[in-house]
């Protein structure tokens, strides 16, 4: 009797642990239908930039009390062509650019990340992936902030990433017929709140 008893002890412990593991390291999707990216540029004349209000991330974070521990998956896509400046020429131009008619969509997916907490409930993130512009793939790295809200359990995010237009074989836009020629480095900044799901 005691043997059983003491069998049940176990048993019962040996469930609660597994539940109280499962509860911390609960891993949960996040995601956001409203994400804005931003590209920036400069030009022989003036900057430049084209917004998009259109970008969806999807995410999958272990959250542990008020701070976000891990990141697992990440993946956002914006259309190409929901990018928007204040000029129709360069759209126009850009969207050749970036051969919209062929390749609809700018993405990335994540192939790992890291975390770093700055505060209670604010971290930092570092997601390396697999950059898809105009057709061509290409390794890279993106950085961001993030803020865990224990009210909605939402976490917002905002950065921003440099890079070279040719070295995804996207040449750079013109407008007025040449005359005036975007720089070949561009920001892209993004921010957005994510919801559990």
């Amino acid at each position: 009797m005691e043997a059983i008893t003491k069998l049940a002890t176990l048993g019962t412990a040996t469930m609660l642990f597994a539940a109280t593991w499962l509860t911390v390291n609960a891993q949960d999707t996040y995601r956001s239908a409203a994400t804005q990216a931003t590209i920036k540029g400069t030009s022989t004349l003036h900057d430049w930039d084209m917004t998009s209000s259109k970008g969806q991330t999807t995410a999958s974070f272990i959250v542990e009390g008020n701070q976000v521990k891990k990141i697992n998956t990440l993946t956002f896509i914006v259309p190409a062509e929901s990018l928007k400046s204040d000029k129709s020429g360069l759209d126009k131009n850009a969207y050749k650019a970036l051969e919209t008619d062929k390749h609809q969509n700018i993405t990335f997916t994540m192939t790992s990340g890291t975390i770093a907490a700055t505060g209670s409930n604010t971290f930092q993130v570092r997601a390396t992936g697999n950059l898809t512009i105009a057709g061509t793939t290409k390794q890279t790295t993106i950085a961001a902030t993030g803020q865990f809200n224990p009210s909605d359990k939402s976490i917002a995010v905002n950065g921003s990433t440099k890079f070279n237009m040719t070295g995804y074989d996207v040449k750079p836009p013109t407008v007025m017929m040449g005359t005036i020629k975007t720089g070949d480095e561009i920001t892209v900044t993004y921010s957005g709140k994510l919801m559990a799901q």
